[in-house]
């Protein structure tokens, strides 16, 4: 059996020493590798949603009144949003909502309306809103993101108490995205009993 000399085991404690730094180098240089070549999130250039959540608010005597959809979006260019000064034709909205009402087991579309302060005529209520301007500075413009819009729920003129909506987005260049759609909402239209304390 040899028996290492003093000489082997210096050498063997030099290159384990020596093994440490060129392995943290060669670490070093494999994340920077890795963090360089990482690719940005893609996605396609039609804009994209995904229904969260739907919450029910009610006032102080327990009657639903409104809603708080939330959606996750995404969109490969980035061309999402309206800025103020556009207000206009295919620039007045760029969240569209439908509305339905249950009556006898089938959800039928249901246009609300009120009168109009000016002329007293009937006035088509609606649902639309407007996503603010979101497109990102810079070369990446790919965007991903959630949106939180409040709806009104309670329709005082129906008997009926089962709603739903159905949703989508459109971009700059008037891409619709794929619509989504919430779950058979009840609302409650009848106010709590108040509590009598003798």
């Amino acid at each position: 059996m040899m028996k290492a000399s003093i000489n082997d085991v210096m050498k063997s404690k030099y290159m384990r020493h020596r093994f440490i730094p060129v392995l943290a180098v060669c670490l070093f240089i494999l994340l920077t590798l890795f963090y360089g070549c990482r690719k940005y999130d893609e996605y396609p250039d039609i804009p994209h949603i995904d229904l969260i959540s739907f919450e029910k608010l009610s006032d102080t005597t327990g009657v639903d009144q409104l809603g708080i959809i939330a959606l996750s979006f995404t969109d490969g260019d980035g061309d999402l949003g309206l800025k103020p000064e556009w207000n206009k034709g295919d620039s007045t909205y760029n969240l569209f909502v439908k509305y339905f009402e249950k009556k006898k087991g089938k959800f039928e579309e249901i246009f609300l309306t009120t009168p109009d302060p000016q002329t007293g005529k009937p006035d088509t209520l609606s649902f639309n809103g407007r996503i603010p301007y979101l497109t990102p500075a810079g070369k990446t413009k790919a965007i991903s993101g959630e949106i939180r819009d409040t709806l009104f729920i309670n329709n005082y003129t129906s008997p009926y108490d089962t709603i739903k909506f159905q949703v989508y987005i459109e971009d700059t260049h008037l891409h619709k995205s794929n619509m989504v759609e919430t779950p058979e909402i009840v609302v409650n239209k009848t106010p709590k009993k108040a509590l009598i304390i003798r």
